[in-house]
């Protein structure tokens, strides 16, 4: 304990500046350095369009450390001391919502004369928030016509902002770019096919980007998925046949129905967004009436939103290959409850969520590029003038 006290003794002595005439501690020579911390010390609810500045208006900084504490964990802010050594800025300018900053600098003044400096402030909790549900799932192996897809739960109206905090990387690389569907949905493509293999990562920087007058983002996190071979069918509702090609080989020409004369199948590219092994069909849901409810529909795969799938047909086992009968899908020849043996069985257990279907000479419109993942049915000098996206 006496050793304690005399350390602290001797410490309190060196610091308390040079002796006086009579050899006693004399008053301390003051700094003439002033530290500006921005935000000030204790302030509230700072808004993330303020800045963090740390500054001298003579001397130097000797050492800056920001640290923030945000949801339960804290993180270094880094950051840099500008070539005069009289200011400090953190690498990225945007403040993290919903949490403390706590500042600590030392300084020299002209004089050399060192002086610190202890500051926390805290910013705004968001009443709102925004998040974006990405498609396709995290880690999937997907087909080569997969298009990411970010579906966001409130309108965002900074479209420049969000578009720019989320990045969408290939390996090998490709030049991928965004395209916005009104105001809930920003889709990212290459200009063709993803390459089999192409190992693709999204990064959602999405914390704390303002996409709307006081909503802000929620995510920051990283999605992957992989592009597994490459399987393009093309469906001729004219001839009814489909053709099924692998990495440019044909593999089959298998027999189909298409959409009857009242409603014939979208024309255009349309990409598998999700594989049922058995679905109920109501033609109540998709604006039919009550013209047919089908319990156990098999080997059904997704194309639309609005309805449109590629499915076993077991009830019409005569039409497949000659005529079309369809309320828009297109069927494939199967059984009741499905079997690998039929053509239907046979396609959806060589098909990815991913994979391209198009659909050739049918007596309807190309399918809308926000209907689904059907984007590719826009060139590229369509995709790219996108101005929200800039």
């Amino acid at each position: 304990m006496l050793a304690a006290v005399l350390t602290w003794t001797a410490l309190l002595a060196g610091c308390s500046g040079p002796l006086g005439p009579d050899g006693e501690p004399g008053a301390p020579a003051a700094s003439r350095n002033v530290i500006h911390v921005t935000p000030a010390d204790g302030s509230k609810a700072v808004r993330p369009g303020r800045r963090l500045r740390v500054r001298v208006p003579e001397g130097r900084l000797e050492k800056v450390t920001v640290v923030k504490s945000q949801d339960a964990q804290d993180s270094a802010v880094p950051g840099y001391i500008s070539a005069d050594g009289r200011t400090w800025r953190p690498d990225e300018d945007r403040l993290g919502l919903a949490a403390q900053y706590t500042v600590d600098v030392v300084a020299q003044d002209a004089e050399g004369r060192e002086s610190a400096r202890h500051t926390t402030f805290t910013t705004l909790v968001p009443d709102e928030r925004f998040i974006g549900y990405v498609t396709p799932e995290n880690r999937a192996v997907v087909g080569t016509g997969m298009i990411v897809s970010l579906a966001f739960n409130r309108e965002i109206t900074d479209r420049a902002a969000v578009a720019r905090a989320v990045r969408v990387s290939a390996q090998p690389p490709v030049e991928i770019r965004p395209h916005w569907f009104g105001r809930t949905r920003l889709d990212f493509r290459p200009e063709q096919y993803w390459k089999p293999g192409t190992e693709v990562t999204v990064d959602l920087n999405l914390r704390d980007v303002q996409g709307a007058p006081g909503v802000y983002g929620l995510q920051d996190k990283t999605f992957a998925f992989t592009v597994g071979r490459s399987q393009v069918s093309l469906v001729d509702a004219a001839s009814h046949t489909m053709q099924v090609r692998r990495d440019g080989r044909l593999l089959a020409t298998v027999p189909i129905t298409a959409g009857a004369p009242r409603n014939p199948t979208y024309n255009g590219k349309m990409v598998v967004m999700d594989m049922l092994d058995v679905t109920r069909m109501n033609s109540r849901t998709v604006g039919f009436g009550g013209e047919y409810d089908i319990p156990d529909v098999p080997h059904a795969m997704k194309l639309t939103d609005s309805g449109t799938f590629l499915h076993g047909n077991y009830w019409s086992p005569d039409a497949p290959g000659r005529v079309n009968v369809s309320h828009g899908c297109v069927g494939l020849r199967d059984v009741r409850g499905g079997s690998s043996d039929t053509p239907a069985g046979w396609f959806f257990d060589r098909s990815l969520i991913g994979d391209v279907i198009e659909v050739v000479n049918s007596d309807e419109k190309t399918v809308a590029p926000d209907n689904g993942l059907g984007g590719w049915n826009m060139t590229w000098q369509e995709w790219t003038a996108n101005p929200a996206a800039e």
